[in-house]
């Protein structure tokens, strides 16, 4: 179901002193994390998914000081990945609402998003409990490859989280060094500095990798290919100084740049990459970028609509032509947290 409105909402500036995870709560029971929403409710018939459990395992393992329901979720999450991953390190992805697997395990997008939860956990997570299984589930699970590049990237991001926290070791290393060749590198043209001949989803989280590779495996050249290709993406997502995310069909190289309709994925994404950006290089250009993201979910963006309910604490689900989608699902949700993160923890 799509709902659209145009419509505005109370001042949303309390969230940057403060992370909504009020409605994240309210889609997680027992059990996981639900995936889609009716506007604020959750529905149960879609049941769960190991990419929106990893999400949640990475914004929670990200809170330096965790309140006591954000540790539940924290665990709940952990929990999920730890029963989908099977005994060869691959996950199964969906889960019904009668906690009967629907798929096999793999080693696609969740199997990547999975270690990048884990290993974010294993990392900061203030809890040692969680801070050691989820370090022994990211082990497991580093011993796979994956031939996709975006799969690569976000389980090559958990490896990152380990690397700086001083640990992970050799697995950790040989996972960072080998997506780095399966990402590859942009081409030579100045107008599609990218290694891919289409722009798709979550597209900053290949250059964060290589951007985070450069920097710990001490590889210059790594870092700059990085560099160039956020930068590249950093420019073609801004119009008239505010972000204009890349939508959800994504864009061809040398075919006409569609506008809409536009993911909190892609914001979220980007405003990882430059966050990392500005703590490796230190310019201010990448935390004027992380404040452009921001910006994109408090109303500054192509159509100058806020696209979360400070009410409910929920991100809306896209932005159209005529207003934000008012389903506020986890992924969404999952994507303001991880923006506003980067706003607190200045």
């Amino acid at each position: 179901m799509t709902a659209q409105a145009v419509s505005t909402a109370p001042d949303p500036d309390p969230a940057l002193s403060a992370i909504p995870f009020t409605h994240l709560a309210r889609l997680t029971d027992d059990t996981g994390l639900f995936e889609h929403a009716r506007h604020t409710i959750a529905r149960r018939e879609h049941g769960y998914c190991t990419d929106d459990a990893a999400r949640g395992l990475v914004v929670t393992g990200r809170e330096a000081d965790p309140s006591a329901e954000v540790l539940r979720l924290a665990e709940c999450y952990l929990t999920f990945l730890t029963h989908a991953q099977d005994a060869t390190g691959a996950f199964h992805n969906r889960l019904g609402f009668d906690r009967v697997w629907a798929d096999e395990p793999a080693v696609e997008d969740w199997w990547g998003r999975a270690l990048w939860g884990l290993g974010t956990a294993a990392a900061r997570c203030p809890a040692p409990w969680i801070r050691e299984e989820a370090h022994h589930a990211f082990a497991q699970g580093a011993s796979r490859r994956s031939g996709n590049p975006r799969s690569m990237a976000f389980a090559a991001l958990g490896a990152t989280e380990l690397l700086r926290a001083g640990s992970g070791g050799e697995p950790a290393l040989s996972l960072l060094s080998d997506a780095v060749t399966v990402i590859g590198h942009p081409g030579p043209d100045p107008h599609w500095p990218w290694p891919e001949e289409r722009l798709t989803y979550a597209n900053a989280a290949l250059a964060e990798t290589l951007i985070a590779a450069g920097d710990l495996l001490d590889d210059p050249p790594v870092l700059a290919a990085g560099l160039r290709m956020l930068t590249w993406l950093l420019d073609i997502q801004t119009h008239d100084g505010h972000l204009s995310a890349l939508p959800a069909a994504g864009w061809r190289r040398g075919t006409t740049r569609p506008r809409y309709d536009q993911q909190p994925i892609e914001v979220a994404a980007l405003a990882d990459a430059c966050a990392t950006a500005a703590t490796i290089t230190g310019a201010r250009t990448w935390r004027a970028g992380v404040d452009r993201c921001i910006a994109w979910f408090l109303g500054d963006n192509d159509i100058g609509q806020i696209m979360w309910n400070p009410a409910t604490g929920g991100g809306y689900d896209g932005l159209t032509p005529l207003g934000p989608n008012l389903n506020q699902g986890a992924e969404s949700t999952l994507a303001l947290i991880a923006t506003l993160q980067h706003g607190v923890s200045r």
